[in-house]
């Protein structure tokens, strides 16, 4: 699978319930191809594994991943982690027999590039922030998409 990543999250661990007293790493990413499709990516694994694969790439970078493992997507459970995705699957990196390697998109394929900057919701599912502002009272206690520019960062 080509794609360029979309998001990113950070290396979480976990105790590991096999072997009590150890941890288990993960992180996942989120890779496009296409304007419509996008699949997450999960990764679970030792330590060293885990923050050497994370190091790896960034949000914008192309990746190649060669022999992942294809699940079914747990939606109510994952997607509260993750971003929601229009496929049922998930891809799951194993450190014995996956590969993910990166690429410069203008190499791999310079459309790609053009689909980190789309919105993977539906543009009709958006709340402006004047949208909020104007019917606060209405939308108060409801989840909202928001789509908003970030005009400055300060300390």
């Amino acid at each position: 699978v080509i794609g360029v990543v979309i998001g990113k999250t950070d290396v979480r661990s976990f105790p590991d319930r096999k072997n009590i007293g150890n941890e288990r790493y993960t992180f996942c990413f989120t890779i496009r191809d296409s304007p419509t499709y996008f699949i997450n990516v999960q990764s679970w694994g030792r330590e060293e594994y885990i923050r050497s694969l994370s190091e790896s790439f960034r949000v914008g970078d192309c990746v190649t991943i060669e022999n992942p493992l294809i699940q079914s997507k747990e939606a109510e459970r994952e997607e509260k982690f993750n971003p929601v995705t229009p496929s049922c699957y998930k891809l799951l990196l194993s450190e014995n027999h996956s590969v993910v390697r990166t690429s410069s998109c203008y190499d791999t394929d310079t459309r790609l590039l053009s689909l980190l900057h789309l919105p993977v919701k539906d543009p009709q599912d958006y709340y402006s922030l004047g949208d909020i502002v104007a019917n606060g009272q209405s939308l108060h206690g409801r989840v909202l998409n928001v789509l908003a520019a970030v005009m400055s960062v300060s300390e």
